[in-house]
């Protein structure tokens, strides 16, 4: 891109901007925010902000037919002056991928970098640079245009806003089998990380956390049988000492972590399926002792090891192991995310400094 505005307000809000001791996770606004607008297909010049509220049109489609994707990844700065990305590449592919199964036009690779070089290195003071702690960066895209015709939209507004994090989850978590609801479907949006599939997943999320569980795992839409994931993370069971996971069906979005731990965990010598898992199968192991662990894994928790899974009947199934592999590969995994490890896989990359005064 040919380069981006600075609004004269955001030294200001830099300036203001203290970081508070207890971080959560989405709880603290980063002070600054990225935007870009596209029209008839023409991308403009983005612009850096202070973080506030936007204006947005009562009848843009977004709000009246849900047309947003968006990304979740982290800038990291644990013992160094500047910050990294972790595999951001892949994060504006499936950005994209997910922009065109909505028939959105997708964001140009330049620009996203852009984005989130801005966003993170005016951020740079306020990154943690504790380990486990990062700046999470949130890049998202939606329909601006007004109207009820059901066609995709020709104005779209691409922005990146940003937080400092503490870990996602902490402690192992208890998940409910989700036999009624469905996530997604194959041939849907399943695939694609769009606002819809987490809205769908939300009266089962609320219901298990009435039950006194953390979230709800689910299963395939046709047959009610096969795992698919859990509400924005994958899951992972240890069996025999090996990994096994369900394979990707069309259905189930393609997690980074989750490939990045597929990769890892072959690096370290471990065996990897990628398979279709029947639910039932898969407790009947954990109650039998043959399933030793279960873990779950995505961007804002990176690895959680899970304690509980309960079925609907009630019965709850405890997993001998809690946090043995998973463990194992959080800690891999971070020190190369955190560059306190040599990354074989060259899945890092510097935010690049912009010249821009602030």
């Amino acid at each position: 891109m040919a380069g981006f505005d600075v609004s004269p307000r955001v030294a200001a809000a830099i300036k203001a901007f203290t970081v508070p001791e207890r971080l959560g996770f989405g709880a603290v606004w980063a002070p600054v925010m990225f935007s870009a607008h596209c029209r008839e297909g023409r991308w403009g010049r983005g612009e850096l902000l202070p973080y506030g509220p936007i204006e947005i049109l009562p009848g843009a489609r977004v709000l009246q037919y849900g047309e947003l994707v968006f990304e979740g990844m982290k800038a990291y700065c644990v013992g160094r002056e500047w910050p990294n990305l972790f595999r951001a590449r892949d994060n504006w592919q499936r950005f994209a991928r997910s922009a065109e199964r909505l028939s959105m036009t997708p964001v140009p690779e330049d620009l996203f970098f852009e984005a989130l070089d801005a966003v993170a290195g005016a951020c740079r003071p306020f990154i943690p640079n504790a380990t486990g702690r990062s700046l999470y960066l949130r890049p998202f895209l939606y329909g601006a245009e007004t109207g009820y015709m059901l066609r995709n939209s020709t104005e779209f507004r691409f922005m990146v806003i940003a937080n400092p994090v503490e870990s996602y989850a902490s402690g192992p978590m208890r998940v409910a089998v989700e036999r009624s609801d469905v996530r997604a479907a194959v041939g849907g949006v399943g695939t694609a990380k769009a606002s819809a599939n987490y809205a769908a997943s939300l009266r089962a999320s609320s219901a298990a956390a009435a039950r006194g569980y953390t979230v709800a795992l689910w299963l395939d839409a046709r047959e009610q049988r096969y795992i698919q994931e859990l509400s924005g993370m994958n899951l992972f069971a240890v069996i025999g000492g090996e990994l096994h996971t369900p394979e990707l069906d069309g259905a189930i979005l393609a997690g980074i972590t989750r490939d990045s731990l597929i990769q890892l965990a072959r690096h370290l010598g471990l065996k990897v399926h990628e398979r279709r898992i029947a639910i039932d199968e898969l407790l009947a192991q954990v109650s039998s002792g043959a399933c030793e662990e279960v873990f779950a894994c995505g961007t804002a928790a990176i690895v959680s090891p899970i304690s509980v899974l309960a079925d609907r009947d009630g019965r709850e199934y405890t997993p001998k192991t809690i946090d043995g592999v998973a463990a194992r590969l959080r800690e891999a995994l971070l020190a190369i995310q955190e560059r306190r490890a040599a990354d074989p896989f060259g899945w890092t990359r510097d935010v690049a400094p912009f010249t821009a005064t602030i």
